[in-house]
């Protein structure tokens, strides 16, 4: 079985082999170009030493010589090369105790998580699988290394990393595998949030944001989100739904693209229906305000996740205002620009599409011709470059000032008063028309 190796990749490993060493690529990027995608990165693995290997190539960078790791520069490209190596005992659930190093490819492998990332090529060897990991790709299976509880006991990571894999290759867990997931989930709890939010974006980025399921299935999200747990636990009686509310979720995910804003958005959109239902005498449930606190719960949430500020803004403004639906004519569609923020747009019509999608059929049609409409009065707005904020005024403070408005909290007053004149009446955003509208005190 052959694989194309880059041509950078084909020189590392062709000097090691002059330099009497072994060296092979290993893990993910033999599994990716073995399923015929474009591997993001290409990683060596030698029975060179970290000094051995430093000694080899004009620029190396120390990455992790304590590991094991240096970094080879090429033409501004970076390799990782890493003596073959044995975990010691891993005394937290996250991290060895120590590492050594050894001379056989084979002891390296075994350390590895799962059988598709525990295979080796290069061109004089081939393959080595020594885990039947191309039977498990040909079969579309996650399979641990060996013992699975002594593999997730290593790394309690490894059991989100499993569900990611699955997510990201369409794949399912073997049985043994998801049952040691399912019996050691509690132990997710020594991972750090950081880690854990890099397995959960990628979960949701792939090409199977559905699979998010499994980490509920398994036990493992009532550690680190129970939110979500409560969202799956939530039935919703109500024309407008089919599914559970955790259910219209994973779908409403599928239905969208696949960046992080859209996609966190879609899992958290009615984070507050659990908390905000109610049933009415026809047995109909509702839930009032839940864009609002659903904005609230998912910054909180995301926050303990430890993502990004720019991120937490983007997915709370696209919540809260998810369910916002203004009367269809320009000067509501203005009016709701400017309430929702500019920024939210064009985003705001993908998330209103995709929970759209995920809901029953009653009125599908209706509500998606309804965004169809709002999504054009606000192109031909943006066509017709009307004010929608201060900033677009055709004055601004120190115009006032000038007219002889003092500075201070009166200037913000006269603005505003200035600009819902000027969203009720888009052609009076001219400088000597609204400087003849200013009301002096």
């Amino acid at each position: 079985m052959n694989i194309k190796l880059p041509e950078h990749v084909t020189f590392i490993l062709h000097t090691l082999e002059k330099a009497g060493f072994e060296g092979y690529a290993v893990g993910g990027c033999v599994r990716d170009a073995l399923l015929g995608r474009e591997p993001q990165d290409w990683d060596i693995t030698t029975n060179a030493r970290p000094l051995q290997v430093k000694e080899l190539f004009r620029r190396t960078i120390d990455t992790g010589l304590q590991h094991g790791t240096v970094t080879v520069m090429l033409d501004h490209t970076g390799y990782e090369v890493t003596t073959y190596r044995i975990d010691g005992e891993y005394e937290d659930g996250r991290h060895p105790k120590e590492v050594s190093f050894t001379g056989r490819l084979s002891d390296d492998l075994m350390r590895r998580d799962f059988t598709i990332n525990a295979m080796a090529y290069n061109e004089s060897v081939g393959l080595v699988d020594l885990f039947h990991g191309i039977e498990d790709l040909k079969n579309a299976r996650i399979c641990c290394v060996g013992d699975p509880k002594e593999r997730f006991g290593e790394d309690a990571l490894r059991m989100m990393r499993a569900i990611r894999f699955s997510a990201q290759l369409g794949f399912a867990i073997e049985e043994q595998t998801r049952a040691a997931i399912e019996s050691l989930s509690a132990s997710i709890q020594k991972i750090s949030a950081e880690r854990i939010q890099t397995e959960l974006i990628k979960t949701l980025c792939s090409g199977h944001p559905e699979y998010m399921r499994l980490f509920y299935e398994t036990g493992l999200s009532h550690y680190f989100m129970p939110e979500f747990d409560r969202l799956m636990e939530t039935e919703q009686t109500n024309p407008h739904h089919c599914y559970s509310v955790g259910e219209h979720t994973l779908y409403s995910m599928k239905e969208i693209g696949e960046g992080k804003v859209l996609r966190l958005t879609m899992l958290l959109h009615d984070i507050a229906k659990p908390c905000c239902k109610t049933t009415d005498e026809q047995g109909i449930d509702h839930f009032h305000g839940h864009p609002a606190q659903g904005a609230e719960l998912a910054r909180k949430m995301l926050r303990r996740l430890k993502l990004d500020n720019e991120t937490i803004a983007r997915v709370t403004q696209l919540i809260r205002w998810h369910d916002d639906n203004p009367p269809l004519s320009e000067k509501n569609v203005r009016r709701a620009i400017h309430r929702v923020g500019e920024e939210n747009y064009p985003a705001l019509f993908a998330v209103k599409r995709a929970d759209i999608r995920a809901q029953s059929a009653y009125k599908k049609q209706e509500k998606l011709e309804y965004v169809d409409a709002y999504e054009k009065l606000y192109e031909q707005i943006l066509e017709k470059n009307q004010c929608l904020s201060i900033k677009n005024l055709a004055v601004n403070g120190a115009d006032l000032m000038q007219a002889g408005i003092p500075q201070g909290k009166e200037i913000g007053e006269q603005l505003q008063a200035l600009l819902e004149l000027v969203l009720e009446h888009p052609e009076y955003n001219e400088k000597a028309y609204l400087l003849s509208q200013i009301k002096h005190k």
